[in-house]
């Protein structure tokens, strides 16, 4: 086996093993078959839609394989497959997995190689390729450093706000922005727990009217590098981008220029392979920029630049990494891209991220099955997903809450955020919580429309975007082309009303619910008689989700009584919703009670009946997409009871963890922010 500088030698890719999931594995896969390459696809269990145009499927034993780089070292050598594609994500950031994979298996990861990986997937080594060609960067410590390093760090700079990055920090974590020295010790721990290595370093924080620009870096290896524009991200919230357009709406191009040659420098020093997004922070009202980061991978948002630039991005880095060369007319490369004052191309693009969200409880993950979906369609509108029709979709706590990307193009920008607007009103999910109110109302807005949103504008604005979504979405369900939804269960086959169930009810249904008492422990041994009547059915998305006013009866009130009836599937383990355990549903208003406020599962609990705990004090930890978080107690107490829930068990949003004996109330729980990639 041969390598070049720190990457394999490139060689013909004829069998290709996919190690992501998701939309992306579903691109990937799309690129591979145009070009006549063996795909391999991985799944878990409840978790293939994006298996089913692959050639082959390999169940995984968990989905925590999909990061065990010794179990994908197995697969791929008993797979005999060329080369592996990542995608994005922790491992297509790896050089330890690009070595391995090569080292133990002799086979190649898409991508740029081990040693461009440490010279770049490194912030910090990052930063001194940067400084090294010239390129601006913010003020920063050359190198880790604990809390109080940072406490000088920012004392040096006279109190002004830093931020906390993880050196191999990624997707948003492991950042935290510090305005006062009082936050930094506590939010340096939370920074440092999101970092595999444990460190970060620190850097002035540019705030107030900086934009988040990245330009889009091909390279051979040979020194020869293209750049397919820049991409603007600035829409984002807690550093996790939520929509991203293309071309950048700063109206100084030369500024975008200094940018782009920037890129195009760096990716020269390193004679850079594949693709790489160059990331930076521009000022249009002062003319600064600063470099941030390089992501030596695929990205997330390389739909728009594949829109504006009429290249398929993933087909170009599967060529690449068989040794296609830049000049090469196959890749259909313009030479004039290799300058920075290339013209724009004549088109607009933005991309929405769809994700399974609950925005009323702090964007946690809306877990649940999603039984019914409609996107849009129609002339510059693509959408990347996994979500198949006829196939059910599970979204759980194992993965992130990307459910699809909304790619919209046109000529103008003014078209293209119109465009944006009619296809978030024509696009549905039924069966858990989304950011969809959300998208809707961020392109409805003034601001968005103007191209003026700099880094922190969402998230300044953001109880009037979420109170706008919700207007914006009350009067479109008043529309007719907003009650079909496709069931996700029938193939396709439409059902009309607020109905995505295959299962149809109506005003009157009724039924008798026995309930015989199968332990010889329960009281009692004959059958307990109930009657239950529908009278109005609200929301029908059984089994997913079933909403109704009923009329009740039981042998404790034999006259019918009127209820609202809610059934919600959910993830947590039979055993959290069964009446004979002690698991029990919380109140949130109760002082006393310790609740969980989003599905999840559950890592630890970390006190007994018993213990006496201090407000702050951390009562459990609770993983929810990769990351944990913890539930604190919101005051001084004793715990008089605690769940049965076990380590690893998935558990239900409201449930109840502890319940304390408390002097003065207080409101109830509070979740923070605490690690793990």
């Amino acid at each position: 086996m041969s390598s070049i500088q720190g990457r394999p030698t490139p060689r013909p890719i004829n069998r290709l093993l996919v190690t992501n999931r998701g939309e992306i594995a579903v691109r990937i896969v799309s690129a591979a078959r145009e070009l006549d390459i063996e795909t391999f696809t991985l799944y878990s269990s409840s978790d293939d839609g994006h298996t089913l145009n692959s050639n082959h499927r390999i169940q995984l034993s968990s989905p925590s394989s999909y990061l065990d780089i010794s179990e994908l070292v197995r697969i791929a050598k008993e797979q005999q497959v060329d080369a592996v594609h990542p995608g994005y994500g922790f491992l297509s950031e790896s050089a330890e997995f690009a070595r391995r994979m090569w080292e133990e298996a002799g086979v190649q990861v898409v991508g740029p190689g081990w040693d461009i990986l440490e010279k770049t997937g490194d912030k910090l080594a990052a930063k001194r390729l940067a400084t090294g060609n010239g390129v601006p960067v913010l003020e920063a410590t050359y190198g880790s450093v604990d809390a109080d390093g940072a406490r000088s760090f920012m004392e040096k700079l006279g109190g002004k706000p830093v931020m906390l990055k993880a050196v191999d920090g990624g997707g948003g974590r492991g950042i935290r922005i510090v305005h006062n020295l009082q936050d930094l010790p506590r939010l340096a721990r939370l920074a440092m727990a999101e970092s595999p290595s444990k460190q970060v370093f620190v850097e002035r924080a540019a705030v107030d009217g900086f934009r988040h620009v990245e330009v889009q870096i091909l390279g051979d290896g040979t020194g020869a590098v293209r750049h397919l524009w820049e991409r603007e991200c600035s829409v984002q919230r807690r550093y996790q981008k939520i929509v991203e357009i293309a071309p950048s709406t700063i109206t100084d191009r030369a500024l975008v220029a200094r940018i782009i040659d920037a890129a195009l420098r760096m990716a020269q020093s390193v004679r850079y392979f594949s693709l790489g997004t160059f990331e930076f922070l521009a000022n249009p009202m002062t003319g600064e920029y600063f470099f941030l980061e390089i992501n030596p991978r695929l990205q997330v948002e390389h739909t728009i630049t594949e829109a504006i630039s009429n290249t398929d991005i993933v087909q170009t880095q599967l060529r690449i990494a068989q040794g296609t060369l830049l000049a090469d007319p196959k890749l259909g490369l313009y030479e004039k891209t290799s300058s920075a004052d290339t013209p724009v191309p004549n088109i607009h693009a933005i991309q929405l991220r769809l994700t399974a969200e609950n925005v009323d409880s702090s964007w946690s993950l809306s877990v649940g099955k999603i039984s019914g979906f409609h996107f849009p369609s129609g002339n510059g509108i693509r959408v990347d997903t996994s979500l198949v029709g006829g196939h059910p979709t599970i979204i759980t706590s194992d993965f992130d809450s990307l459910i699809a990307k909304v790619i919209i193009y046109s000529p103008s920008w003014d078209g293209a955020v119109k465009k944006a607007r009619r296809a978030l009103a024509d696009t549905r999910i039924s069966g858990v919580k989304t950011n969809l109110d959300v998208l809707r109302a961020i392109t409805a807005s003034s601001a968005f429309a103007r191209g003026e949103c700099d880094t922190g504008w969402l998230e300044s604005e953001m109880s009037a975007l979420v109170k706008m979504g919700k207007e914006i979405t009350r009067s479109l369900e008043s529309a007719s082309f907003l009650n079909t939804v496709v069931s996700s269960e029938e193939g396709g086959q439409a059902t009309q009303g607020l109905s995505s169930s295959a299962v149809l009810f109506r005003k009157g249904d009724g039924w008798k619910i026995d309930l015989t008492p199968i332990s010889s422990d329960q009281a009692g041994s004959e059958p307990i008689t109930n009657h239950l009547k529908l009278d109005r059915v609200l929301r029908n998305e059984f089994p997913s989700l079933l909403s109704a006013e009923i009329s009740y009866s039981s042998p404790a009130a034999p006259s019918p009584l009127s209820y609202k009836l809610d059934l919600t599937a959910t993830q947590a383990s039979s055993s959290s919703i069964t009446s004979g355990s002690r698991h029990r549903k919380g109140n949130p208003s109760d002082p006393r009670h310790v609740v969980i406020p989003f599905p999840g599962r559950l890592v630890e609990i970390l006190v007994d009946e018993g213990d006496e705990v201090r407000k702050g004090d951390v009562i459990a930890v609770v993983q929810q997409m990769k990351m944990e978080l913890d539930i604190r107690s919101p005051s001084n107490g004793k715990i008089i009871w605690v769940t049965e829930a076990e380590d690893g068990e998935d558990v239900a949003e409201g449930m109840l963890v502890v319940e304390l004996d408390v002097e003065s109330p207080k409101n109830g729980e509070k979740a923070v922010e605490r690690s793990r990639l």
